[in-house]
């Protein structure tokens, strides 16, 4: 494909999708930043036994081949769109969503979009105000404007290092395997679409569409996540229009399908059920 062909194409950020499994509902899984379908894995040999799996990477993973264009700016509506897309595309209607992280955002506003594609959210480690879950008068966040500069600073300055110190934080046990599969995702990312995405995503805020989700959610957090506190929980709790639970698993760390899946799976044993 030649450049001038690839840039009449419409631009998707969705590579690699594939569907697995077998039965009446499907489960669209995203995975969030740093991130790629692999950080599923120890989750899809039980859900795939009794589910439809439409599974995929975000374009700045880095994990697809060939010419990739990534946009000169990402945005949480844009990503949205394509979700909305690649649905459509597939002939799905009434899905559960299992968003990770900012992946968890993303959903919330395709359901806004198009509520008819999601019978249910499933919000893991999510924030409305995505990774970086600035502090507030009115929201505690997790991390003060000053400490996110010098975070993007790092990444701009030495992304391979900062990249292996963000793993073992996220991973957040000493947990070697998980260790390998997000630290792969992680470096399989290009330095700059990396920033870039940080940049232009990580410091929105998305607060404003709680009240706007129609579409009932399971919130899941880990009682000891370095990214997100709890209040952020019991906050989006708070604020979605449609009716949410909010789930809490007993362990550390922000990625709970690598290093606490038994425990997710129990939980989604019985979102599962609606």
């Amino acid at each position: 494909m030649t450049m001038a062909m690839a840039m009449n194409m419409k631009m998707s950020m969705i590579r690699n999708t594939r569907m697995i499994g077998s039965g009446e509902k499907t489960l669209v899984l995203s995975h969030g930043y740093g991130g790629s379908q692999a950080v599923w894995e120890k989750v899809i040999p039980f859900l795939s036994e009794r589910y439809q799996l439409l599974l995929f990477d975000w374009d700045f993973s880095g994990s697809g081949s060939g010419l990739v264009l990534y946009p000169s700016n990402y945005s949480l509506a844009a990503f949205a769109d394509d979700l909305v897309s690649l649905v459509d595309e597939m002939g799905l209607k009434a899905t559960i969503f299992v968003g990770h992280s900012m992946a968890g955002m993303i959903g919330c506003i395709a359901s806004i979009k198009r509520p008819d594609l999601f019978r249910h959210l499933v919000l893991i480690g999510a924030s409305p105000r995505l990774f970086w879950y600035l502090n507030t008068e009115d929201y505690e966040g997790g991390f003060e404007r000053e400490e996110v500069d010098n975070l993007f600073s790092y990444i701009q300055s030495d992304f391979h290092a900062w990249g292996k110190s963000f793993v073992a934080l996220a991973v957040g046990v000493n947990d070697p395997n998980s260790v390998e599969i997000l630290g792969k995702s992680f470096h399989n990312m290009r330095p700059e679409v990396a920033l870039m995405v940080a940049r232009s995503i990580f410091l929105s805020d998305n607060r404003d569409i709680l009240d706007k989700v129609e579409v009932s959610c399971t919130i899941i957090q880990v009682a000891n996540d370095f990214a997100v506190p709890l209040s952020v929980g019991h906050y989006m709790q708070s604020k979605m229009k449609a009716n949410a639970s909010l789930e809490i698993i007993e362990s550390d760390g922000h990625l709970p399908q690598l290093t606490a899946h038994h425990m997710l799976l129990a939980i989604l044993d019985k979102v599962l059920i609606i």
